[in-house]
């Protein structure tokens, strides 16, 4: 990773979509990096069709954003409920958090103090219930992995979520954002309404600056987009850690488009580390994508490498996140120093509404 010497100020996080920040620009108005190797160059995203070609291939993930966080009471604490992923089983891994006007703080479950839940019946944040708006009730059931107890298998009785998130809900923001915005700012071009109101719990944020001016351009000039299926869990602002298990679904006609570029002279690019972990997901040891969907728990490292993809698009991560790894596995250690070193002295805005990068090989 690019490790604890690289420092991001807090003045360069984007606090509000970029067609909020003045000037007339519209989604495609943010900035992009481009890093060829280790050489830097700098755009605005419309530039983009001038620095793909025709056969590239890029790679997008259709999942939609949900209005994810629903606040809620346990005994008499407020809490911010985040719900994270639909299981199999009809349970949703949720994570509770604690409101303070500025999106939300960590509520740790199960430990005494401030932020704390009340404990449950039996001494423990299992079974600790809290009331949802309309009348539903959740219930903490089991931690969700043996690292923590940052998210917890939960179980909605009273409604349906997808009815308490379109009715209740909001998309989930954190401090660094200025206020809440419209669910409409958190869907990308790409989004797809799903059949179950799956979806995803924050957005899959590097294809936000694509408009549908843009994707005509794109196309017109031979570039082909291969629509994926990721459904991403929530991160968090304190914790960085590896991803979770996540859904999702490679299609048989994008398949065909990938093994195509990666056959001929076109290059295979992800919009997002989200298209990645699907298409690399779907990929066998001689790198041939097959039609897959389920559920994955692939952590692309430097160490495993990757076998179909050749450049990402993506937006610019904190020095800590593990994505960094696979922006790593990708374009090498030497071009992620270099690209992220110009990002902060030419004053690169960081986090979802913020600027990208286009890692090419």
């Amino acid at each position: 990773m690019t490790g604890p010497a690289l420092r991001v100020p807090e003045e360069l996080s984007a606090r509000v979509p970029a067609e909020q920040r003045g000037a007339g620009r519209d989604r495609d108005g943010v900035r992009l990096l481009v890093s060829h190797g280790t050489e830097v160059s700098h755009h605005v995203f419309g530039e983009l069709p001038g620095l793909l070609r025709a056969g590239d291939l890029l790679v997008v993930n259709t999942s939609p954003t949900l209005a994810a966080a629903v606040d809620g009471r346990v005994g008499h604490t407020r809490v911010v409920v985040h719900f994270s992923t639909r299981g199999d089983d009809g349970r949703w891994a949720v994570e509770l958090r604690e409101p303070d006007g500025r999106g939300t703080t960590r509520a740790r479950a199960g430990v005494r103090g401030r932020g704390a839940l009340p404990a449950a019946a039996g001494g423990g944040p299992a079974g600790a219930q809290v009331r949802l708006p309309g009348g539903a009730r959740l219930v903490l059931e089991e931690p969700l992995s043996a690292r923590g107890d940052r998210l917890w298998w939960a179980r909605v009785s009273g409604a349906e979520v997808p009815a308490v998130l379109r009715e209740h809900g909001r998309a989930i923001r954190y401090s660094y954002t200025e206020r809440d915005q419209p669910l409409s700012a958190y869907q990308t071009v790409f989004a797809l309404p799903s059949a179950d109101g799956t979806g995803s719990a924050e957005m899959p944020s590097a294809a936000r600056p694509f408009t549908a001016r843009l994707v005509a351009e794109l196309v017109s000039r031979g570039v082909q987009f291969a629509p994926v299926t990721l459904h991403t869990g929530v991160a968090s602002a304190e914790v960085h850690e590896p991803p979770y298990p996540e859904r999702f679904s490679v299609p048989e006609a994008s398949a065909r488009l990938i093994n195509a570029a990666g056959a001929g002279a076109g290059r295979v690019i992800a919009v997002g580390t989200t298209a990645v972990r699907a298409v690399e997901s779907a990929a066998g040891a001689g790198g041939v994508v097959r039609a897959a969907a389920g559920w994955t728990d692939l952590v692309v490292t430097p160490e495993r490498g990757v076998r179909v993809v050749d450049g990402l698009l993506t937006g610019l991560h904190e020095p800590e996140a593990s994505h960094l790894l696979m922006l790593e596995a990708v374009a090498g250690r030497a071009a992620i120093d270099r690209g992220y070193d110009a990002a902060v002295r030419g004053r690169y805005l960081w986090h979802e509404f913020g600027d990208v990068h286009l890692l090419l090989p």
